[in-house]
């Protein structure tokens, strides 16, 4: 799980069918960059939010059927009418890039769940349409791992985040368990924070397993994959548990042996 969930693209993952590798490249190129743009660099929010707004100018050239201006977008459009992917999934990814601008605070639940479905479950849906499995049912499922996915690594970056100056963890929540925010600035592992990271593990785990039986659904690899980013997904908040929530100090992450009891465990499913 890496600091950003558009690195949730498998562009290197040997379970893709080689067909589907340079469509994917060009999706993540698309996702990577406008998020680089939202969130890297020293530009002003009013620079990046300008420079988003180029990248849907170019999806508007695609609807319109229109030649794209840039390289990018002519491919982006190829991989586009080639696997039908619904255009709404790329302007719900950069709806969410430029929220990142301009929102640092979530006040519930809802609202952190509705950026999610904005900057994580397209991904998803992107997904089922390059493997032709946008069904109904898998939709639903997919958006519920990959929400949780999204929460997960909010879970994981809360220092990174506030060096940031962004909380993406529900101020209702922070207020329940009796949290403020110098709590985060100052890495305040009381009881009130772990009670706090324990039900935000709890409820990010429930919800992943909302779509534990997708990769029974899709056969072949692509099931094979969701098997093990549901995996991944599960073994970070083991981790978050094991370094008794402190993720200010060691931010948990994956390494080589997990993998084996992650494929173990895939099997398993």
């Amino acid at each position: 799980m890496s600091n950003s969930h558009y690195e949730n693209f498998p562009v290197a993952s040997p379970l893709l069918p080689a067909h589907l590798r340079a469509p994917i490249r060009v999706i993540y190129a698309f996702a990577r960059s406008a998020d680089d743009i939202a969130d890297e660099g020293t530009a002003s929010a009013e620079e990046r939010l300008a420079a988003l707004a180029i990248y849907e100018q170019e999806l508007d050239c695609i609807e319109q059927r229109q030649k794209p201006k840039t390289q990018l977008f002519q491919e982006l459009e190829t991989v586009i009418k080639q696997y039908e992917i619904p255009l709404q999934a790329f302007r719900d990814l950069l709806s969410a890039f430029k929220q990142d601008i301009t929102t640092t605070r979530y006040t519930n639940f809802d609202s952190l769940l509705d950026y999610c479905r904005r900057s994580a479950n397209p991904v998803g849906r992107i997904m089922l349409s390059l493997f032709k499995q946008q069904t109904a049912s898998n939709q639903t499922q997919s958006d519920a791992i990959c929400s949780a996915l999204q929460l997960i690594n909010f879970l994981q970056d809360v220092a990174i985040d506030w060096e940031k100056s962004r909380i993406y963890l529900p101020l209702e929540d922070l207020a329940r368990f009796g949290i403020t925010e110098n709590h985060i600035a100052n890495a305040k592992l009381d009881d009130d924070w772990h009670a706090l990271m324990s039900y935000q593990v709890e409820r990010a785990r429930s919800l992943l397993m909302q779509g534990a039986t997708l990769p029974h659904q899709i056969p072949g690899r692509m099931g094979w994959e969701l098997r093990m980013i549901i995996q991944g997904g599960l073994r970070i908040l083991e981790k978050i548990q094991s370094v008794d929530y402190d993720v200010f100090h060691r931010r948990p992450q994956l390494v080589k042996t997990d993998w084996a009891l992650m494929l173990w465990r895939a099997c398993w499913m």
